[in-house]
């Protein structure tokens, strides 16, 4: 057997099977509870501060997060 007939095998069968676990995984870790906090802080950076730039403090508060 070639190298491309066995290539082609193993992404057609053990190939699909991995990517789809992997897709599995990420809808499961996208979706799991306690996520919908970070989800909703970061939908709500451009919000923060509409009216006014940040505070020197502020700034320093969310470098000390990253």
């Amino acid at each position: 057997m070639d190298t491309y007939s066995f290539m082609r095998e193993f992404a057609d069968s053990w190939g699909l099977l991995f990517l789809f676990c992997f897709f599995l995984g990420v809808i499961v870790w996208a979706f799991r509870p306690g996520s919908t906090k970070t989800y909703t802080d970061t939908a709500d950076i451009p919000f923060r501060h509409e009216n006014e730039p940040a505070s020197d403090a502020e700034a320093q508060a969310m470098e000390a997060r990253q």
